[in-house]
């Protein structure tokens, strides 16, 4: 039986969608292609039309993910500023989601240990990232994609600690890193109450 070529590009995306938010739930090396494939309502034969192998499940989706976020990233920017970016992914709200929250801080360690072909697109992916957070820095900040990479290292390290830990100790880890990344990029803004 022959199936529309619609049909196969909507499986496909189903397979890469739920993929994305297993890997980020439940990690990498967690996250079965049975399970996959179970939830995305598709039998496991299914998986190989679509994709060669799981590391090429990973690369794809990962980039997927980037790209969408660098999407993100751009309205949020044009919208807000770089201060609404921070508040955003620095919130409890992302911190409790991270199954549908960034990859990078879901993943990095995994992705450390992907192909190198993997890894490469990590890099070009996060590159994209970094250069519209320094393109939103104040115009006075001398080099700014220095800055920008130390801004989106934090982000990412501030969110992994703060999804570690819980309660009031997770809150304060947010609260810092938010602090933190005001006082490094020079920017303004209502320092939360000490608890």
């Amino acid at each position: 039986m022959r199936y529309e070529k619609g049909r196969k590009d909507t499986s496909r995306r189903r397979i890469m969608d739920v993929a994305i938010e297993r890997f980020r739930a439940d990690g990498i090396a967690g996250s079965g292609l049975a399970t996959i494939m179970k939830d995305a309502g598709l039998t496991n034969g299914a998986f190989y039309p679509h994709f060669p192998s799981k590391a090429d499940l990973v690369r794809e989706t990962v980039s997927d993910a980037l790209g969408k976020q660098a999407v993100w990233l751009r309205g949020m920017l044009d919208e807000g500023g770089l201060d609404s970016v921070i508040d955003f992914y620095l919130s409890p709200e992302h911190r409790d989601n991270q199954g549908r929250g960034c990859a990078s801080s879901a993943l990095l360690p995994e992705l450390a240990r992907q192909p190198e072909e993997t890894r490469g697109m990590y890099g070009e992916q996060s590159r994209t990232l970094v250069l519209l957070l320094a393109d939103a820095l104040p115009a006075d900040v001398e080099a700014k994609y220095d800055m920008a990479s130390a801004i989106f290292a934090t982000l990412i390290g501030t969110l992994q600690l703060a999804r570690a830990v819980n309660g009031e100790t997770s809150d304060r880890i947010l609260q810092a890193g938010k602090n933190a990344i005001h006082a490094l990029a020079g920017l303004t803004h209502a320092p939360a109450s000490s608890s």
